[in-house]
């Protein structure tokens, strides 16, 4: 479940102005992310997590600088390394990469975060802390998918798809982290909180 086509533009519309006069390091980066709309943080976070070729969940200034390159942000040389010395708070010449999407996703009230971790755990039926297909199974129902009525696809197929609006490494399931990250898009889009916590009721028979 994507934000609302109407609340995403409106996002998207908001997050370009605010670009215009925007001087904070981080509000910068949050905003280029969020003008590509709810899925933007996700979408960066897929861009190192490919990056991040020994694993070490770390990321040097040439892989930071790279990573915000080829996801085609706009950025001074100067505001990259002013960013990364930011995140960079213990001057060791690399960010933890968990932290660095911690610090990037906008801020949440408490009251969302509760609902997202209800969403979470009602489709983390085993309890492992990470969702798969077979989580999936008795709690989203696939029947309606128009590729599963014309035979194109099979209910694992819808379910893979499904999954891959949220995982950000593309290993087939989602873990905590990349739901949060995910919703945290969805939930800029949306300024009352009474909306936003209805939308996720509704969405996941809360």
């Amino acid at each position: 479940m994507a934000g609302t086509a109407r609340h995403d533009y409106e996002m998207r519309q908001k997050a370009k102005q605010q670009l215009r006069s925007c001087k904070d390091p981080v509000e910068l980066l949050r905003l280029q992310c969020l003008s590509r709309g709810s899925s933007g943080i996700k979408g960066l976070g897929r861009v190192f997590r490919i990056m991040d070729d020994d694993a070490n969940r770390k990321l040097d200034f040439a892989e930071f600088k790279k990573g915000l390159r080829d996801y085609g942000l706009s950025l001074e040389p100067g505001e990259v390394q002013t960013m990364f010395g930011h995140f960079d708070k213990d001057g060791s010449g690399s960010i933890d990469f968990d932290e660095f999407l911690l610090n990037l996703r906008p801020p949440m009230s408490k009251a969302r975060k509760e609902v997202i971790m209800q969403a979470f755990n009602k489709l983390d039926k085993t309890g492992d802390n990470v969702i798969t297909i077979a989580d999936l199974k008795g709690v989203y129902n696939c029947k309606h998918h128009p590729k599963y009525k014309s035979g194109e696809w099979t209910e694992d197929q819808v379910f893979g798809e499904f999954l891959k609006s949220f995982d950000e490494n593309m290993d087939g399931t989602v873990n905590h982290d990349e739901f949060f990250n995910y919703y945290a898009g969805v939930s800029a889009s949306i300024d009352n909180d009474a909306y936003f916590i209805l939308m996720m009721r509704n969405a996941w028979k809360l």
